[in-house]
């Protein structure tokens, strides 16, 4: 596309909506969000710059191909399902800190599940619309 408005409005828009996502994230282990919700609104986010302006031209932005985040994603989810087990609990056992830090609230490994899973989301899900967008 080479609508001049919708390239204006993804320029201002993927900041905000990768902002969002991320507020979605770290919302996610008190109340309804998470790494899945905002993953979809990440991808959502690149997928609207890549409509506007050009697939190639998204990649750039990310700099690594989506397909990369997949395992990165599912090292963390590995990681904070089995870290419970080092001290003799069930696996995804919820581990705390005991110090909230500020903004973000209490850090545990819930925290890195989610993160697992918003990097797998948009790895997926970017992983297939690019695909999808390159080869026609």
């Amino acid at each position: 596309m080479n609508s001049v408005i919708l390239q204006t409005a993804t320029r201002y828009l993927l900041p905000i909506l990768l902002l969002f996502s991320f507020f979605l994230l770290l919302r996610g282990h008190y109340y309804p969000g998470g790494g899945f919700v905002g993953g979809l609104v990440a991808s959502i986010a690149f997928v609207l710059h890549s409509f506007a302006n050009g697939t190639e031209s998204t990649m750039k932005i990310l700099g690594y191909k989506p397909l990369s985040l997949i395992p990165i994603g599912l090292a963390t989810l590995t990681v904070s399902v089995t870290v419970p087990l080092l001290f003799g609990l069930p696996p995804m056992t919820g581990l705390w800190l005991e110090e909230p830090i500020p903004v973000i609230g209490m850090i545990g490994s819930a925290l890195f599940f989610d993160i697992g899973v918003y990097l797998v989301v948009i790895g997926v899900v970017l992983t297939i619309l690019f695909t999808i967008a390159l080869n026609n």
